[in-house]
Formats: structure tokens, sequence, C-alpha cells
């Protein structure tokens, strides 16, 4: 019986992509190597394994993230496996869990367990031009596979960000943006929705989709990932159908109510997809008929 359901094990995690098997359902710790502030509300948390090594993510992918007492939540992995063996997640104050991760301290120890679910599709974007758009806490996400991108500059064309906030205290990682504005390796804009009166703003002001319909696009050889507030999917969906982007170029990350990360629980549906082990990425045309998806 212990072997049939270790095989079984083996099978599953292989579906998932996950390098060790325990991983599943067992958390592995980690040390708090550092913690930084964000924004009033979000944090940047960098872990590294205790007894050290890669973690084996992949850009779009999230971590089962647990406290010892307080309880288990999924968060996206907001780091490149590039850039060292260590992970990084950005992480807003949101709830019991969350909180209690922003009161941890460098030296502190969390349990993890994963990486779980699809990955942004970096092997089909090769030798292709890249519109990454991002709203609010998505630009987590979406930094993995910006640093990804960065890494691998010459496997990629063109490449284009786009984020859009709600003020200016709500931007996600200001020295990275300002960093990719003035690169010569990146196009990127900025927007939010209202600067507060006495508030200093050097870039735009107004919705992410006003940015969308000046950009000049070769829809059949760009790739256009979207990650985001679920409100924001179907106006920029929109416009890049306007600019001639069909569904099998556009990719999504889908935000959803996970608990389990393994497809047990069934609080991530998606009619009949489960989105922590079918997704959370997909390609739009697998979902955009699908009941609650956009």
């Amino acid at each position: 019986m212990d072997n049939s359901i270790d095989r079984a094990a083996d099978r599953f995690a292989e579906r998932l992509g996950v390098i060790d098997k325990h991983t599943l359902y067992r958390p592995f710790n980690c040390t708090l190597r550092s913690v930084r502030d964000l924004t009033p509300s979000e944090k940047m948390f960098r872990l590294a394994k205790l007894e050290g090594g890669p973690f084996g993510h992949r850009p779009g992918q999230f971590m089962q993230v647990s406290v010892l007492g307080i309880g288990e939540a999924p968060i996206s992995v907001s780091s490149s496996p590039t850039r060292g063996d260590y992970l990084e997640l950005g992480v807003r104050a949101a709830g019991t869990l969350t909180s209690a991760l922003h009161r941890l301290k460098p030296g502190d120890e969390i349990g993890l367990r994963g990486p779980f679910g699809t990955h942004f599709p970096t092997d089909e974007m090769k030798g292709r031009d890249l519109l990454l758009i991002s709203g609010g806490c998505g630009l987590a996400p979406m930094r993995a596979l910006i640093q990804y991108v960065e890494d691998r500059r010459g496997d990629f064309r063109k490449v284009t960000i786009l984020y859009g906030a709600k003020s200016p205290d709500d931007v996600l990682y200001k020295d990275e943006l300002r960093g990719w504005r003035n690169s010569k390796i990146f196009e990127c804009q900025v927007t939010v929705d209202r600067v507060p009166g006495g508030t200093c703003w050097d870039a735009n002001v107004g919705m992410i989709t006003k940015l969308i319909p000046p950009l000049q696009i070769r829809p059949d050889d760009t790739t256009a990932v979207i990650v985001g507030p679920p409100i924001m999917y179907k106006f920029v969906i929109e416009e890049l159908c306007a600019k001639g982007l069909n569904a099998g170029n556009i990719v999504v990350s889908l935000e959803r109510h996970m608990k389990c990360g393994v497809g047990k629980c069934g609080h991530c549906t998606i009619d009949h997809l489960y989105c922590c082990i079918d997704g959370p990425v997909f390609r739009l045309d697998q979902v955009a008929n699908l009941k609650g998806a956009i």
C-alpha cells in the first residue's frame, strides 16, 4: 500500500513539476534573509533554504507559505530563478497569515511547499515581441518574468512593460520600475488612477488601458501577458483584441481563492479546471469561454 501511494505521489509531483514529491504536502523550512517595505501595506521577503540550493521554480508559479501556529496561504513568487539560490515574495498584509508574515524579522523561519502551478511559457515566447501588462499586486509575479527576460534578453525581441496602480503610494518596486523606464533594453510606462494633491509624480495618470492604443504592435509576432486584479482583464483584453492580437497570443494569470495548492480541496475551480494545477497561468483561448474565468 505504501509503495502504491509513493508511486501516485511520484506521478502527481511529475505532473506539477515539483522537484521533491515530499514538498507536495509537507513544508520545508526556510530562513528569512531580509525584509523591506514596498508600500505602506506590502513588504518584500527574501528566503533561502536551510540546506541551501535552488527552489526549482519558474516565473508565474506560487508557493504555499506557512507560519507555525498561524496557517498557510498561496503566494506568487516574485523573483526569477536566474537570480540565484533564493526566493522573493511580495506580500500584502490582507489576512491572518500575511499579517503574521509582516511581523517576522530577518533570521526567522517559515515553511514552504511547492513550487506549484503552471508558469509563463518562456520557451514559446522566445524570438517574439513581449507586451507585459500588470496592475496592482500583479507586478509581483510579473517581476519574476521581467527579471527572467532581462537575464536572457537575447532570447526575446522588443519588450514593452505597462504597469498601473491606484496612486503613487501604491506603486510596487519603485526603484526597479525607475530602472526599467530608463533602460535601453525595455520600453516601460507606468500610470496611476489618481494623484493626491501635493504629491510629486512624473509618469502617466489614468487607467492602464489608455496606454495600449498608442503602441505599435505586430499582433502575429507578439505575446501579451496580463497579471492583475480581475476587473482589469476584460478591458485590457478588449484593447489588445482591438490591436489585432488573438486569444492564442494572450497569456493570463488568474487569481482565485486557492487553499491546498494540489487540486484536492476544489476551492479554485474554474468550470472543469483547477486554478492551482491547471493554472494559474493560461493562454486566453484555454479559458475565454469558461464561465467565471475572465
